[in-house]
């Protein structure tokens, strides 16, 4: 005896977020006196039709900082129309007229940086190289060097020679990397944080005040290492994104043999075969197969949609059931989910207002300290007879107070830790512009099952259609979603099992794409499916029985339990929110 338990197994979504350019950056953090610096910067009023793109990869540029260094160095080299800054993958582009690169890569050595030439524009979907792991012991070397040197000093219990000895240890074992930018930045004329840090750093050391010189450095060098974790939050988050694809695919060859090929030399038109379980590498369109395809990935859909001939597929979202072949409809580098990685990417660029603004102070700001220590320390002792000890002591104790290093770093720093809050849990912000904009916001519309509610579905409520069944429908249609990986099945087993029904063996488990399951119970078969699979047998049911005679919420799913003749018992299954309860259950069994 054959007989359906079904819930639908469809749900049907025509459009991609992907389409909409949702993505999440974390804003890339402003050091201290480096200019306002947008990600594209135009140096030619003109541009040339000669004119060709070259990217590099440069591992030191990971802040404005060095990005106005590069700019100010490749703005004075003739050929060069335009720079892109992706301080995210610290990737350089340069539209220039020159015959190579090697001017180029020239210039940025000279800044103390290597400039790696990458592929063409359409592979930046590669994912950056991990950077090497920091080394703390070091700096927690210095760190105790530096605390030790105060210590020795205010207590006295050491000569000042040691005092100077633990302090120039910490001030080497931390600082080298500070001094070597901050020369850098002197000798291209850039008076950036770098550059005040060694100023302020010398002078102290310079008159004699050691303790202070080695606390300085070790903590603007702890200071440097946190802006670049928060750095490395939103590459994770472009890391992700980028492995949402899989590097490989099979592909139909000339000959009609299938054989594995890199996804990004994939052409546009070839048939490409995935298999259940598999990554799909590339946009496509369904030319052969059936199988349900968990799209949560590219369009936050919580549950798996079917896929048939005609239907289209988004890279980066999970085959599950059945083997579908494709035609590649775009490149790798032109796949929804690749421009949301640009669209991630280029999000960087699109600066809060209130970081363009610190941005254009700390340009103004930078230099007027660094001009008025330098004032502190002269004019008193050459106009006023003071004593230059005392006045340089100022100076530099000015220098360092006054630098706006807190107020440039806190704006990005607060903008990251807002989107890496909202990533966590699951909603996704373009950039920094557009969570400072929320301010201005009257109404706020929202789509999708799991935007607003958990996307997990939970059965509601059940009818028993055949009496006979009164007590039994229920446990049938958990038994058999026990077995299945569905989301709607899993939810109708756990409301069996929150009701303590006792669940039965199933035999001749089959799943049934895009229609439900089947199986076997006491010698007898039943299925547990959507509308399709209680009509597909010919007994098209216009009454109370079908799935269509029961109707559900908005955002609720509705199924079967079925013989092959007739359905015995129908269910519901609906998404809830954040602390949210569905409606009291009612036992079906």
């Amino acid at each position: 005896m054959n007989q359906p338990v079904g819930h639908d197994h469809k749900h049907p979504h025509d459009h991609a977020h992907g389409d909409d350019d949702h993505g999440h950056a974390a804003h890339g953090h402003s050091c201290c006196g480096s200019k306002a610096a947008p990600s594209l910067v135009q140096l030619s009023e003109t541009a040339s039709a000669q004119a060709q793109f070259s990217r590099f990869r440069i591992e030191a540029m990971d802040c404005p900082t060095e990005q106005t260094l590069i700019q100010d160095k490749l703005g004075k080299l003739a050929g060069i129309e335009q720079l892109e800054f992706n301080l995210i993958n610290r990737v350089l582009g340069v539209r220039h007229t020159l015959d190579g690169t090697g001017d180029i890569e020239r210039a940025i050595d000279s800044l103390g940086m290597k400039a790696e030439p990458l592929g063409a524009e359409g592979d930046s979907n590669a994912a950056a190289p991990q950077p090497a792991k920091t080394r703390w012991w070091p700096l927690a070397l210095s760190g105790v060097a530096a605390l030790a040197a105060e210590i020795v000093h205010f207590a006295e219990l050491a000569p000042e020679w040691v005092v100077a000895a633990l302090a120039l240890a910490a001030i080497l074992g931390c600082g080298l990397g500070t001094y070597k930018k901050g020369w850098i930045a002197l000798k291209n004329r850039n008076l950036n944080i770098n550059a005040l840090m060694s100023i302020a750093v010398t002078g102290a050391v310079l008159i004699g005040q050691w303790p202070e010189a080695a606390m300085v450095m070790v903590l603007f060098t702890v200071a440097e290492l946190i802006e670049a974790r928060s750095l490395d939050r939103a590459r994770n988050a472009i890391s992700g994104l980028m492995q949402l694809t899989p590097d490989m695919a099979t592909v139909q060859q000339a000959d009609g043999q299938w054989r594995e090929a890199e996804v990004r030399e994939v052409a546009i038109g070839a048939l490409v075969r995935v298999r259940p379980g598999e990554r799909i590498g590339l946009d496509g369109e369904v030319t052969s197969g059936q199988s349900s395809v968990d799209q949560a990935p590219i369009t936050g859909e919580s549950l798996p949609v079917e896929k048939a001939v005609g239907d289209k597929l988004f890279a980066g979202t999970i085959n599950q059931a059945g083997a579908l072949e494709f035609r590649v409809t775009a490149g790798a580098g032109q796949s929804t989910l690749a421009r949301i990685i640009k669209a991630v990417e280029e999000a960087q660029g699109a600066r809060a207002p209130t970081q363009r603004f610190v941005d254009q102070f700390s340009r103004i700001y930078t230099p007027a300290v660094f001009a008025i220590a330098l004032a502190v320390a002269v004019i008193p002792p050459l106009f006023m007879a003071a004593g230059w000890f005392d006045w340089v002591y100022r100076a530099l104790v000015l220098l360092v107070v006054a630098c706006p290093c807190a107020l440039v770093i806190s704006t990005p720093v607060t903008i990251v830790s807002g989107l890496a809050a909202a990533a966590r849990k699951g909603i996704l912000i373009k950039g920094g512009v557009y969570l400072e904009g929320g301010r201005h916001l009257d109404y706020l519309a929202l789509d999708k099952t799991g935007t607003i509610t958990h996307g997990k579905p939970v059965q509601t409520d059940a009818k028993v259609l055949e009496q006979r069944f009164e007590g039994r429908a229920q446990a049938l249609a958990a038994s058999l979603g026990e077995r299945s990986d569905h989301p709607v099945s899993r939810a109708i087993a756990q409301f069996g099992k929150e009701q303590g029904l006792a669940f039965s063996e199933v035999d001749d488990f089959a799943a049934l794409a895009g229609r439900g399951v089947r199986g076997t119970i006491a010698g007898e078969v039943y299925h547990l499916g959507n509308h399709r699979l209680v009509e597909e047998p010919g007994a098209v049911l216009a009454r109370a029985g079908s799935p269509a005679g029961y109707p559900g919420a908005p955002g609720q799913d509705r199924g079967s339990v079925a013989r092959p003749q007739w359905p015995i018992g129908l269910v519901r299954c609906g998404r809830y929110g954040q602390g949210q309860q569905p409606p009291s259950h009612r036992r079906t069994a």
